[in-house]
């Protein structure tokens, strides 16, 4: 059985105003919304081990519920005050799962992303004030010549004419702001490069979840990575330790960045600093989270752009009105409220951490659902995002629901791109001023026009990513 992409499903204009007289709302790709047998057969068909075509039609109106069959027993929980409940976990019961645990650990240790309990709160305490310390308005110059980088680019391509992959490059502009405000050098340098490429064949090829091993093996157990996957580890934490010691062995006022910030952190109870190989953990975990989940939420967004003129036209507006022809400064990016908007509302539709799950460590209950031990707990924002309870349209890409005329429409929880509780991502600011920057810098001077839109669909692996790259063309804007 392949994807099957209707008319409720495919991209295309809807005939509800979004507020504007006679505006219309753009409807992105999705998956059908089948029953759980038939969305079973389908994803197994697929072979590409999509968690999203999995999901049956009643995970977007339940309020939580089990999610098919298996073993160990899959409940999937939308409303936002049980998830508050869990991600909170007052009581220690519901730490990360053992499926994530078992596909980062790897890669990244026991670090930030995938610890809990006693030593997530140490290393929670530790990260937030280094990461505060670093002034977004500091790292905002890196930010920039990685941007410029990236026009650079672009007008090779314009020039050209060529076809290249929407997901490449924004996989290397991110990554290239991350390795500049972690570590003072661009994604140019060899190591960063190799970083990065190395990085390419983990996500492509890391196995957190095999759909049948998801039905029939019982929880806790080992999750097995191909040798690619753990050379392409070993390289990443080799790389990313050569950064780490050029760091540890510089001067103190030679660096002033994430890797300085994080190195000099100390334990508020032992006046501890991080071990080398902590160190290579917890920065692992920045340019990982960092450069992947900004990534794909942009590639997103230029798709979007590239089929909604009406969206573009309104952040060129924007744009002009705030900065003219000049630089977009930091001062700038607050003033940019559509654009932020955009962001917002197409982290609403494709959440780049697709599932955010947890363990059950004993039987319990929440709410009124009652847990075995063992099972899995599925927090995802894909399903509370497009959920029929809180959101007008929830399919619909409809940015004017972050403006501050309709805030009131919002559900206080049912928006969790960043997480929830004490385990929301300390990067949200910076995600936010990067990517305000990236989609108003390369939105004012290119015009991006996507092959074979039609047959674009998202899928959920490590991120909700295109199933398969977007290729594109890009031509620089014409002005009238």
């Amino acid at each position: 059985m392949s994807l099957t992409i209707d008319e409720s499903a495919a991209g295309h204009a809807a005939s509800r105003p979004n507020g504007s007289p006679g505006a219309e709302l753009y409807r992105p790709p999705r998956p059908s919304r089948l029953p759980a047998v038939a969305a079973l057969f389908r994803t197994l068909r697929q072979g590409d081990g999509d968690l999203l075509s999995l999901l049956p039609a009643n995970a977007f109106t339940m309020d939580a519920g089990e999610l098919g069959y298996s073993r160990r027993s899959i409940k999937v929980f939308n409303d936002p005050a049980l998830v508050r409940e869990i991600m909170v976990d007052a009581d220690g019961v519901f730490p990360k799962s053992d499926l994530m645990v078992g596909a980062l650990e790897p890669l990244i240790g026991e670090s930030i992303f995938v610890s809990d309990g006693e030593i997530w709160r140490r290393q929670r305490a530790m990260i937030e004030p280094a990461f505060s310390r670093l002034r977004l308005s500091a790292a905002y110059g890196s930010m920039v010549g990685a941007v410029d980088a990236a026009e650079a680019e672009l007008d090779r391509f314009a020039a050209s004419g060529e076809a290249f992959s929407l997901d490449l490059a924004m996989s290397k502009l991110a990554a290239d702001i991350i390795c500049r405000t972690t570590f003072s050098v661009s994604l140019d340098a060899g190591i960063a490069k190799e970083v990065f490429d190395a990085f390419e064949v983990f996500e492509r090829d890391v196995a957190q979840v095999r759909i049948w091993r998801l039905i029939i093996d019982p929880a806790w157990t080992r999750v097995e990575q191909s040798p690619e996957v753990l050379e392409a580890c070993r390289i990443i934490r080799d790389r990313l330790g050569a950064l780490v010691d050029g760091h540890l062995t510089a001067d103190d006022g030679d660096y002033d960045d994430i890797a300085k910030a994080v190195i000099d952190a100390r334990d508020p109870a032992t006046g501890e600093g991080f071990t080398r190989e902590e160190l290579i953990d917890q920065l692992g975990v920045f340019f990982l989270a960092g450069h992947e989940t900004t990534a794909s939420a942009l590639t997103w967004a230029f798709f979007i752009l590239a089929n909604h003129a009406d969206a573009l036209a309104r952040i060129r507006d924007e744009v002009d009105e705030v900065a003219g022809d000049g630089p977009i400064a930091f001062e700038h990016v607050r003033k940019l409220n559509f654009i932020r908007a955009v962001f917002k509302e197409t982290l609403r539709l494709y959440p780049p951490i697709t599932f955010m799950p947890r363990v059950a460590l004993k039987p319990t209950k929440i709410g009124r659902w009652k847990v075995r031990r063992g099972a899995l707990i599925m927090i995802a924002p894909w399903t509370i995002h497009r959920h029929l309870k809180y959101w007008r349209n929830p399919d619909d890409f409809d940015p004017d629901r972050f403006m501050p005329a309709r805030s009131g429409e919002l559900v206080d929880g049912a928006y969790i791109p960043f997480g929830s509780g004490p385990h929301t991502c300390i990067g949200a600011g910076f995600a936010g001023v990067e990517s305000a920057l990236i989609l108003a810098r390369l939105a004012r001077r290119f015009d991006f026009d996507v092959e074979d839109a039609e047959a674009v669909r998202p899928a959920a692996r490590l991120t909700t990513r295109p199933a398969r790259q977007i290729m594109a063309r890009v031509r620089h804007r014409e002005h009238p």
